[in-house]
């Protein structure tokens, strides 16, 4: 079995926070292949060198994202902020389909690539007001790949909550119809005669996000052939909030004060 040095895998766990915004504990427990102990002091040696910052920010645990000095001995370009605690879920989830996919041995073995949203929306340089849908990631797999969908570029989409059906179909239509890496010059967006860049979406969603997506993909018609629907993975919800439990103390509990709200972010220790 090979062994990977910890440092290249902190420095790899790195990469990985940065490119999908944050990532919570449980998760970064398996992004470098340790237990959740042992994630928790990786991240505590992160903070001491000022690479990151960690915080509860919902349900669950701590999440770690890269501060300023964290991105720039990556060399990435983004913007040093927390996730925005609207879409934790969301980007729990995606990072659950990239933890699945990344597991599967044919991956390692075809060499495929994940591109992320947040690489995605980098190389648009601001232009995402041109109301271009950017997909979730988008996964790559080399031409020389010994796969039958070598050479492929899918799009990845995480559907937690449904959208109307004529929205999502339009989604998927322009998924589909693009043929221009993002970021690239208007006039190559839609090249008529050109091959479509995504050569499948994969949607994968909750049981109450399901039928909506498949009713989009019907309403495509025959181009709907090239869009997958699938199950979310175990691991991709949030952790439900816990109860506070009734205390034995009768009524002098009371005077404690109310419990601290599980939502409410807090330092990590």
């Amino acid at each position: 079995m090979c062994v990977i040095p910890a440092e290249r895998t902190s420095a790899a766990g790195l990469v990985f926070v940065a490119e999908m915004y944050g990532v919570q504990l449980d998760q970064l427990a398996a992004v470098l292949g340790v237990s959740e102990p042992r994630a928790r002091a990786v991240a505590a040696r992160w903070r001491a060198r000022r690479h990151a910052e960690s915080a509860r920010l919902g349900p669950g645990g701590p999440w770690t994202w890269l501060t300023r000095a964290g991105l720039v001995a990556c060399g990435l370009p983004y913007a040093p902020t927390p996730p925005a605690l609207a879409r934790l879920a969301h980007i729990r989830a995606v990072i659950a389909v990239r933890l699945a996919l990344e597991a599967a041995p044919r991956y390692a073995a075809a060499g495929g690539y994940w591109r992320s949203e947040r690489r995605l929306r980098a190389g648009m340089r601001g232009r995402v007001g041109l109301r271009e849908h950017v997909p979730d990631g988008e996964v790559h797999w080399p031409d020389e790949a010994p796969v039958a969908w070598a050479g492929e570029c899918w799009a990845i989409e995480a559907e937690l909550t449904p959208k109307t059906a004529t929205r999502t179909a339009a989604i998927m239509r322009e998924l589909l119809t693009r043929t221009g890496d993002y970021g690239c010059p208007a006039a190559e967006v839609r090249v008529p005669g050109q091959p479509p860049r995504h050569a499948r979406v994969i949607y994968l969603c909750t049981p109450a996000a399901r039928a909506t997506v498949a009713r989009a993909r019907d309403a495509l018609g025959s181009a709907g052939g090239r869009i997958e629907i699938r199950s979310l993975p175990p691991g991709a919800a949030m952790a439900l909030p816990s109860r506070p439990r009734a205390s034995r103390a009768g009524p002098r509990a009371s005077r404690a004060g109310p419990e601290p709200s599980p939502s409410r972010p807090q330092a990590t220790p």
